[in-house]
């Protein structure tokens, strides 16, 4: 009993000092302003995106034929000698292919799936010779894909926030000297979670045209959120 008793004034005290707490934080006189920075920018890579899928009876006929596939590949690309470019293979699985006959699924052998990457800069100017040495290798469809490296993502952050930082302050700073108020610091800063980036996206398979390259500039913003008090 003197536990349940004790617990019961424990909550209360608890209860208590969260409300004083809000009711505090209701009496602090707050300006928010939200601070925002933007730039067009153009991609300075490109990544072509190849999916290989390839069914089989069994496992080692299967990922041999993936094999094949990668090796003609990177064959290809020295062939062409194409300059600055990276061949990356990952997301490798070997899984039980089920078919549904009837009302349920059966096993029907395996099915293993490769990704493989060719990432290059953007101003390449052998985009067209890596897409013909893909449509030579073999029987495999891509997505192009004009993005910017984690590098340019990084520093183009980092001078997008300070601006954001800057024009929020700036703004806080007029609302202040409008309203006769003296000074004002920092309350809170929140920011945005991720960079903003779009992204230009190509088709291409064995059969396809000769592509017009052209990356469009993007557009990238940061936004953050600063809560001032007086």
């Amino acid at each position: 009993m003197k536990k349940l008793i004790l617990s019961f004034f424990a909550s209360i005290l608890i209860l208590g000092a969260f409300s004083a707490t809000a009711q505090q934080m209701e009496n602090i006189p707050i300006i928010e302003v939200i601070g925002t920075a933007s730039r067009s920018t153009a991609p300075d890579q490109a990544t072509f995106n190849i999916l290989l899928e390839e069914k089989a009876m069994n496992v080692p006929t299967a990922t041999g034929v993936l094999n094949t596939k990668t090796k003609n590949l990177a064959d290809a690309l020295k062939k062409a000698r194409i300059k600055d470019y990276k061949l990356v293979a990952d997301n490798y699985s070997v899984n039980v292919n089920r078919v549904k006959r009837g009302n349920s699924l059966q096993d029907s052998g395996f099915v293993a799936r490769q990704s493989l990457r060719v990432v290059t800069t953007s101003q390449n100017e052998d985009l067209q010779k890596i897409s013909e040495a893909i449509q030579s290798a073999g029987d495999m469809s891509y997505q192009l894909r004009f993005e910017l490296s984690e590098e340019l993502q990084k520093s183009l952050e980092n001078t997008l926030i300070t601006e954001a930082l800057r024009d929020a302050q700036s703004r806080a700073r007029l609302i202040a000297e409008t309203l006769g108020i003296a000074s004002i610091r920092v309350h809170h800063v929140t920011f945005e979670q991720d960079l903003q980036k779009g992204i230009r996206m190509m088709l291409g398979d064995s059969e396809s045209s000769p592509m017009l390259i052209a990356p469009d500039n993007q557009d990238i913003s940061k936004r953050v959120y600063v809560k001032y008090t007086y």
